[in-house]
């Protein structure tokens, strides 16, 4: 073929391409689209959040954590924090913290018990100590002391924190586990109704304490 008919030939060909080409034939629109990127899904309501787990341990102990509590994300110095239920008609729900220290540390029994007593004032000026209810138990060979009192909680962290952070209507249960690497502290408080219902959820973890 001769240079000569290059223009012609190509010129037809362009006309047949356009005439073959309909409305029809048209890509949707959708297809051309580019892909929209996925939201950020929601935070989940309380509702939603799923339950504690079914075990917790440290330092050679471990125990069964209630199906009803609600474990936290971690925080400095605990080994696990669980919100229990709320009592009907209250607008706070419980907290369970529970810290280790290490072999060893974390202070006597006795001072870990004066101190817990000293977060709470009582209505009449007396020391909480000589209101407070304390116990000592055996769990599965493990000495454990057991501590109940009730007041206005002092809920700043820190012995020597600002009183900045009262709350009347308050109570605590508190039990430490003298385990074979050290004390490891279950440190129960909330509104006193609340503390109250969950008592036996509490004292059925307590309960559960095993050695490794």
């Amino acid at each position: 073929m001769t240079p000569r008919l290059y223009g012609p030939l190509l010129i037809s060909l362009l006309a047949m391409a356009l005439m073959a080409c309909s409305p029809d034939q048209t890509p949707e629109t959708d297809e051309l689209a580019d892909p929209v990127a996925p939201t950020q899904a929601p935070r989940p309501t309380a509702e939603q959040v799923p339950p504690a787990a079914a075990e917790g341990a440290v330092a050679g102990l471990s125990w069964s954590v209630p199906e009803a509590w609600v474990a936290q994300p971690q925080r400095p110095m605990r080994v696990a924090t669980y919100y229990t239920e709320t009592a009907e008609g209250g607008s706070d729900p419980g907290e369970v913290a529970v810290f280790y220290f290490g072999p060893g540390e974390g202070g006597t029994v006795e001072a870990n018990v004066d101190r817990w007593f000293q977060q709470f004032d009582q209505e009449d000026g007396r020391p909480s100590s000589e209101v407070a209810e304390r116990e000592t138990m055996d769990v599965d060979g493990i000495p454990v002391t057991l501590v109940r009192v009730s007041g206005t909680y002092n809920a700043a962290a820190g012995p020597m924190a600002p009183r900045a952070d009262l709350r009347p209507g308050y109570r605590l249960i508190g039990a430490i586990a003298e385990g074979p690497q050290g004390a490891v502290f279950f440190k129960f408080t909330g509104p006193e109704a609340t503390v109250e219902q969950e008592e036996s959820r509490f004292m059925s973890m307590v309960e559960s304490i095993r050695k490794l």
